[in-house]
C-alpha cells in the first residue's frame, strides 16, 4: 500500500516496485488529488484495485476517469478514506503523505497490524505518544534517510528492536551509545548569515543542491525545520534524549547519519543521495532490495566535509529540541505553524526568515497557554493543529 503515490516518495517507491515485478504487488494507492492524471496512470499501470483521494470533491472525477479506461477500482475519499485504505489487507503500508494529514493513516495501519514504512515523519512527531502506544515491536521501519542510517549503525541491536519505538525495550543495549549524529546538507543557503537570508525568494529556496524533493520539504530543508523535525523523530524512535542528539552539516549528503559510542568510535552509513535505498529497505523489510540505487563509486576520489550548524542563522533545530522536550501538543503546534508559514512564503506572502520567527512565536504562545499533557488524545492533537494554523495565519496577515 503506497500512500502519497503522486509525490516524491510515492513515485520513487513505484519505480522500485516496477524494477522488481516479481517481488512486489501494489495493493492500493492514495494521493491528495492535485495530480489526478498521474494517479489514474498509476492505478492502471500497476493494476491497483483500491485507491483513495484526499480531496472528496475529486472522488467522482477519479471514478469517472478510471471507468473510461475500463478499470473498476474501489475509490475511497477524504482523509478518513485514506485511513480506511491504510487498514486494508496488505503486508506493508508506505506512508509518504506530506504533513499532518498522515496521522490517521499511520494509526490505522498500526492498529490493523501492518508493517509501517514511515516516510511521513510528521505523523510520528505530532502524535508521538499515540503512535508509540499503537506500535508493536518491529512494526515501524523508518524511511527518512537519516533514521534509516541510524538503524544501520547499531551493530548490536537489530533494526526490528530499534523500530519498536523503544518504550524501554532497548535501554540496556543503548548504554554504550554516547550520541546520535544527524547530518544535514545545510540546504541552498549554507554559510549565509541571518541578514543575508532576508531577501531569499521561493525559487532560490526550492533549488536544493543535493536532493530532489517536494516543495514543502525542500523549503523545510532550506530553513532546517526539516532537520528539527528529524531530531524530534529520532528522540521518539530511538528514545535517546535531546542532549545526546547532535546535528552536523555535511554538504555532500553521502553520510546520512552516525552513531557515536562511549569508547570514542563512530559508525556512519554512506550512500549517494537517493531516497530509493531507504524506500526499498522499508517496503522490502526485513530483506534488502538488490540494486535499489547505485552505490558509492570507490574507484574515484571523494571529499566529504563536516561543519557545525550555525544556530544563529538557522534556529529551527534548537527550537525543535525545546518543543520536543515539552512534548504533548507542542510538536503539533510547531509542525502546523510551519506548514502555514511555508505556504505563505511559497505564495509570496512571507519573508524567508519570518517562517521560523512565526513558528517560534506561535510555539511560545502555545506553551504559555497549554503545556504538554501526560495523556494525549487525537482530539487534542487536532485542536492544537487547528489553533496553531489559525494563529499563524493571523500573524502572517499582520506582516503582509
Amino acid at each position: 500500500m503506497i500512500l502519497g503515490s503522486t509525490g516524491s516518495i510515492g513515485t520513487q517507491a513505484l519505480d522500485v516496485v516496477a524494477s522488481n515485478p516479481g517481488r512486489f504487488r501494489v495493493a492500493g494507492l492514495a494521493a491528495g488529488g492535485g495530480r489526478l492524471d498521474l494517479l489514474v496512470d498509476q492505478v492502471n499501470r500497476f493494476g491497483v484495485e483500491s485507491v483513495a483521494i484526499a480531496d472528496p470533491a475529486m472522488a467522482a472525477e477519479l471514478g469517472r476517469r478510471l471507468s473510461e479506461r475500463n478499470h473498476a477500482a474501489k475509490v475511497f475519499a477524504g482523509t478518513e478514506g485514506i485511513a480506511e485504505l491504510a487498514g486494508w489487507p496488505c503486508d506493508v503500508v508506505l506512508n509518504g503523505i506530506t504533513g499532518a494529514l498522515g496521522l490517521e493513516a499511520t494509526l490505522a495501519a498500526l492498529h490493523a497490524g501492518r508493517l509501517l514504512a514511515l516516510a511521513n515523519k510528521e505523523s510520528l512527531i505530532i502524535g508521538g505518544p499515540l503512535v508509540r502506544s499503537a506500535a508493536q515491536p518491529g512494526q515501524i521501519v523508518p524511511v527518512d534517510s537519516e533514521h534509516f542510517a541510524l538503524a544501520q549503525c547499531f551493530p548490536r541491536v537489530g533494526a526490528s528492536e530499534l523500530t519498536s519505538l523503544a518504550q524501554g525495550q532497548v535501554h540496556a543495549r543503548l548504554d554504550e551509545v554516547r550520541k546520535l549524529v544527524i547530518t544535514a546538507s545545510g540546504g541552498p543557503f549554507r554559510g549565509r548569515s541571518r541578514a543575508e537570508l532576508a531577501g531569499v525568494t521561493p525559487e532560490q529556496a526550492l533549488n536544493h543542491p543535493t536532493w530532489d524533493m517536494g516543495p514543502v520539504i525542500t523549503v523545510n530543508s532550506a530553513t532546517l525545520v526539516n532537520k528539527g523535525l528529524e531530531v524530534i523523530e529520532a528522540n521518539l524512535l530511538f528514545d535517546i534524549p535531546f542532549d545526546r542528539l547532535e546535528v552536523v552539516v555535511h554538504p555532500q549528503s553521502v553520510i546520512h547519519s552516525m552513531v557515536e559510542y562511549t569508547d570514542g568510535s563512530t559508525l556512519a552509513q554512506a550512500s549517494p543521495p537517493s531516497m530509493c535505498i531507504p524506500i526499498a529497505y522499508g517496503i522490502g523489510w526485513p530483506h534488502r532490495v538488490d540494486s535499489a540505487a547505485p552505490a558509492v563509486d570507490w574507484t574515484r576520489a571523494h571529499t566529504w566535509t563536516f561543519e557545525p550548524l550555525d544556530a544563529a542563522a538557522f534556529p529551527a533545530v534548537s527550537l525543535a529540541c525545546d518543543v520536543g522536550a515539552v512534548g504533548g501538543t507542542a510538536p503539533a503546534v510547531y509542525n502546523a505553524a510551519n506548514e502555514e508559514a511555508v505556504a505563505a512564503f511559497l505564495n509570496g506572502g512571507l519573508a524567508f526568515t519570518a517562517i521560523v520567527d512565526t513558528v517560534a512565536r506561535v510555539v511560545s504562545e502555545h506553551q504559555r497557554m497549554a503545556p504538554g499533557a501526560a495523556e494525549l488524545s487525537l482530539a487534542d492533537v487536532y485542536a492544537a493543529d487547528e489553533w496553531a494554523r489559525g494563529r499563524a495565519r493571523e500573524l502572517i496577515a499582520r506582516l503582509a
